[in-house]
């Protein structure tokens, strides 16, 4: 197999699939997917995409000020503006391509409302939008014979050389260095730092980690969204997601008493963005002193239920409950970065050739709190910006491959069992949903403790130690800025 590429994609997802997509056909290009190749956050994504296309009474200004809204007006103007205006090129596109969004009975393509949009802009199949996003970019990238996916491979490390980039990557049980002019990393999330996550086993921060490393500016890695209603059940790690488009539809929220609360905490009630419905649910645990809350969509249509989110149905009567006549537990968990690898308009980070893009990257648009359904279609625009970019500039990269010798010690020791366990715990004690400032401390500096352990200790470099480095580095990251954070902010009290 060759080991020389023109561009390197680290990532599967909607992100590097679809800059795959849209490089030059006459680029090399190689995809690394860490594991099957349909594994990814975009496949678990429900509710849909957002995005001003063929919609007279919508524009993207009027979705530009809910994302605002949404993210507590901490956006970046510039690229939010991109993300607006361009999402009608990439819905276009993905309905070029096939994708299969669901229609109305008179052929206009149906749109859903969800938290925080303040029009029905949301294109959406049924309730398993990501999935068939996935499919199609999937169909479409396998299409092109200038493009190679490697599955199952693991990216254990990324050295910067004179003429782009080398990867040391575990297949097969062997290592291979590969070498590219550019890079993009579309790695996604952080989800497994946490003990309880939608995110796919994927999501361990490993791009993040890498850039980090090779000294790429990380921003605002703390901002992270909890999904207020993922369903609850403590016996599973992997949290099953119920879409914000339930609610979207007229799901109410419900106390342990069966009571509605949200009219105590917002006046837009069960449609407020996700931090705000989370934050609610967190106080009035406090309140009642229970951590039992429900989800309540018992008073629409069955048949209609069963045909607008039939994947959820199924899933939640495979655990022993009918949604259109039970309620459903729900309970805050772990679900998106606002943060990641900082970039420009076209996904550029601050080291030459090496671009990011999706979950893994901050591009401003989310603020502090993603509006719901933004996530794919930023996947979207920036990685195609990103894949135009290098477009622009692969004409006068070297054709030579300079290669980083990296050095695999085989016979080192396993690291010690236990390590992402105490990770995940000291995250979930220290940082869920609101900041515990009791534990931000101590939590931190247990966290660079494992992280200096895992980095200066010869241990054998397989996944898992990748993986508990990466879980090690963006706690690190996370809890650092919280803790400076908190700390300011108890000055600024002091002061008054």
């Amino acid at each position: 197999m060759n080991r020389n590429y023109d561009v390197i994609i680290a990532g599967c997802g909607a992100a590097g699939l679809y800059g795959a997509l849209n490089l030059p056909g006459e680029l090399k290009v190689l995809v690394l997917s860490k594991m099957q190749k349909d594994l990814c956050n975009t496949a678990l994504a429900q509710g849909g995409i957002a995005g001003v296309y063929n919609s007279p009474e919508d524009s993207p200004e009027y979705h530009k000020h809910d994302t605002f809204v949404a993210g507590g007006f901490e956006n970046d103007p510039v690229s939010t503006d991109v993300l607006v205006n361009e999402a009608k090129i990439d819905i276009a596109r993905l309905i070029e391509l096939g994708c299969d969004f669901d229609k109305k009975p008179d052929g206009d393509y149906h749109r859903t409302l969800e938290g925080g949009h303040g029009m029905h802009r949301i294109f959406h199949h049924k309730d398993s939008t990501g999935a068939e996003i996935e499919r199609t970019l999937l169909a479409a990238v396998q299409k092109l014979d200038n493009v190679t996916i490697l599955e199952n491979a693991v990216m254990c490390d990324v050295k910067k050389t004179p003429t782009g980039f080398s990867f040391l990557v575990l297949h097969d049980g062997k290592f291979t260095t590969y070498n590219s002019h550019y890079s993009i990393f579309a790695t996604g999330g952080i989800g497994r730092v946490y003990e309880f996550t939608t995110n796919s086993p994927i999501a361990t921060g490993d791009g993040i980690t890498m850039a980090y490393n090779m000294g790429a500016e990380i921003k605002h890695l703390s901002y992270i969204q909890f999904h207020p209603t993922a369903f609850n059940d403590e016996h599973t790690r992997q949290c099953f997601l119920i879409s914000e488009a339930v609610r979207g539809e007229g799901a109410y929220l419900r106390n342990c008493d069966k009571q509605r609360f949200m009219h105590n905490y917002d006046k837009r009630l069960e449609l407020a963005p996700r931090d705000v419905v989370s934050h609610s649910i967190i106080f009035e645990a406090k309140r009642t002193g229970s951590n039992k809350f429900y989800l309540d969509i018992t008073h629409k249509d069955p048949d209609f239920i069963r045909n607008r989110f039939p994947m959820i149905y199924q899933n939640l009567l495979n655990a022993g409950i009918d949604m259109t006549k039970d309620l459903i537990p729900i309970f805050p968990c772990h679900h998106y970065l606002m943060g990641g690898i900082n970039v420009d308009t076209y996904a550029r980070t601050n080291i030459p050739g090496l671009y990011a893009c999706g979950e893994c990257s901050h591009t401003g648009v989310h603020g502090n709190n993603r509006l719901a359904s933004n996530s794919l279609l930023e996947a979207l625009v920036f990685s195609r910006r990103a894949a135009g970019d290098i477009a622009k500039k692969i004409k006068s990269s070297a054709e030579s491959f300079d290669e980083y010798d990296f050095t695999v010690d085989k016979n080192a020791p396993e690291m010690p069992k236990g390590l992402r366990t105490q990770i995940r715990a000291i995250m979930q004690k220290a940082y869920f949903v609101l900041p515990n400032v009791k534990e931000l401390g101590p939590g931190l500096e247990k966290v660079t403790q494992i992280k200096d352990m895992l980095y200066k200790e010869d241990y054998r470099l397989d996944k898992d130690l990748v993986e508990a480095r990466s879980l090690a580095t963006v706690a690190y990251i996370v809890l650092t800025e919280a803790f400076k954070i908190a700390t300011e902010n108890a000055e600024m009290n002091i002061g008054k």
